[in-house]
């Protein structure tokens, strides 16, 4: 993938990245539901639910930097969430990899998450498909572009190009929570359930 798409606009990284796959190891995951996320009040696209509305800190500090970085946080003290970086250097942005279909490499997948998962939720959810492809916090920062990576982001193949894209509200944040930010395959079997934060302002 050309870093120029993911140099853009949260909302068309984020669309870009509807169908691409990808890679780590034998294991080869399609990302059919994303969500994307801006950054601070005075940046180029003020987003409240982002984790870089404060600004940079030592956790977030990757979302502040080049487009095409995985940035992995910790959610809920046992879940690992991937996010690849967009726009340009030094303005935050990300998009959150919601839910994926595996591949290639299932028989790893089922190692990592269990026999209660069917094939198609393998990779259902940011922290399923965290766990899928065996992220660690050390993998914060990688250069996903780069085919020399452990963790390598490929194009949608051709057949992907004409998908259909749904767009809705983020799941489970407690504010700017009616964004159309999310972004899944409408017909695909492993997209995430939504839930709308109860915190959240009534619709």
């Amino acid at each position: 993938m050309d870093v120029d798409i993911l140099r853009a606009h949260p909302i068309e990284a984020a669309r870009s990245l509807v169908g691409a796959r990808i890679r780590t190891g034998d294991v080869v995951v399609r990302i059919v539901e994303v969500e994307a996320y801006g950054g601070p009040d005075a940046g180029a696209w003020p987003d409240p639910a982002a984790h870089s509305f404060r600004g940079p800190t030592p956790r977030n500090s990757v979302m502040f930097g080049p487009a095409g970085r995985l940035y992995v946080y910790l959610s809920y003290g046992m879940h690992l969430c991937m996010n690849i970086t967009c726009g340009p250097d030094g303005d935050a942005g990300a998009v959150l990899l919601r839910a994926g279909e595996v591949v290639e490499g299932i028989d790893t997948v089922r190692a990592r998450r269990g026999q209660r998962p069917g094939v198609a939720k393998m990779a259902s959810g940011p922290g399923n498909l965290g766990q899928a492809l065996g992220v660690t916090l050390g993998d914060n920062g990688i250069d996903v572009l780069d085919r020399a990576a452990s963790i390598v982001l490929v194009d949608r193949a051709d057949v992907d190009v004409n998908i259909d894209i749904a767009e809705g509200p983020r799941v489970g944040v407690s504010t700017a929570a009616d964004r159309p930010w999310r972004f899944w395959i409408r017909d695909s079997a492993s997209v995430s359930s939504y839930r709308r934060s109860p915190r959240a302002a009534p619709a």
